[in-house]
């Protein structure tokens, strides 16, 4: 049992301040929490009916969901982080930072908020959907500082990769992205032995011909693919610097590897089965082989760095000092 002169540790006594303003957080957030529902329900039910329900922009909802868990999975560390638990500090100390966290939010909420009414006002998705990280930004900031926003600030990094991307700016890169993939799939296939030629994004294999489409190969699926490597480059959580370095510099031959993978599996289905096959059923099953085929090819290259570091561990380790 503790005597009565027993320092109670951090964070579990009567002091008052992190115990009492732990105290004080759930309405706080309840209230925020409300006003998120009551703000953006709308936002996400209209991009589910609108640019959410075509092919290249399904991946929206799916990074909202691991977004927000995400953030749940983050939570305790986040609390503790905020309220300064296990640091040691004092309640000054750390209403000290809280009142900085709060400045800072201010300003962060009231961009937030203008994204919103104005991508609401003039039907624009991208500024409206930008609003939503914006304002959880601001509210972490102004509930709980920004100390612990460095505990929280991959899932709001992660949200931007729900964002419809502008027309202008995805048309202007899909296709020079779509004839270097035609071009590899092209010379892949044909030092394989198979019947095939190509005019731009035309693929003609035997009596087929196939069109190279923006879903298929262009910047929305790369986009899609970056957030799957940063995900994982995320979860893992390598000591190695190099190790994660590299494989950050390394998802994007990745991606574009995954989707030469697609039009190639794509190409083969039609040439063997037919085009209903290739149009078909078979097709979203090329959809899965993209991701599948990148997340291999991500663990392959991980491995392949993990084994470098532990070769440059092992050399630096026999060195003489």
């Amino acid at each position: 049992m503790l005597s009565a002169s027993t320092p109670l540790p951090p964070g579990r006594g009567s002091a008052a301040g992190p115990g009492q303003r732990r105290d004080s957080l759930p309405a706080g957030w309840l209230l925020a929490l409300a006003g998120l529902l009551a703000l953006y329900l709308p936002t996400f039910y209209d991009a589910l009916q609108e640019v959410w329900g075509r092919e290249e922009q399904a991946h929206g909802p799916i990074i909202l969901g691991v977004s927000l868990w995400l953030l749940y999975r983050n939570w305790p560390a986040m609390m503790a982080a905020g309220t300064g638990t296990g640091t040691g500090t004092a309640a000054g100390a750390g209403a000290g930072r809280l009142a900085r966290g709060a400045s800072w939010g201010w300003p962060v909420l009231a961009l937030g908020l203008l994204s919103y009414f104005l991508g609401r006002v003039l039907n624009i998705q991208f500024i409206e959907m930008f609003s939503f990280p914006c304002t959880v930004l601001a509210v972490l900031l102004l509930l709980q500082g920004p100390a612990a926003l460095r505990v929280q600030w991959f899932p709001l990094f992660f949200m931007l990769f729900m964002l419809p991307l502008p027309g202008p700016f995805v048309d202007t890169l899909t296709m020079p992205m779509k004839m270097a993939v035609s071009w590899c799939a092209e010379h892949i296939l044909f030092a394989a032995g198979y019947p095939i030629a190509r005019s731009g994004v035309v693929l003609q294999v035997g009596q087929y011909q196939l069109l190279v489409a923006d879903a298929c190969a262009g910047l929305h699926t790369l986009f899609t693919l970056e957030a799957l490597g940063l995900l994982y480059l995320n979860i893992v959580r390598h000591g190695s610097f190099l190790r994660n370095v590299g494989l950050a510099l390394l998802i994007v031959p990745i991606s574009f590897t995954a989707n030469i993978i697609r039009v190639i599996t794509l190409t083969l289905i039609t040439y063997h089965f037919g085009d209903a096959a290739g149009q078909g059923f078979l097709h979203g099953f090329a959809g899965m082989v993209l991701f599948i085929s990148a997340l291999l090819l991500i663990i392959g290259v991980d491995t392949l760095l993990r084994g470098a570091v532990r070769r440059r561990s092992r050399a630096a380790s026999r060195s003489p000092t």
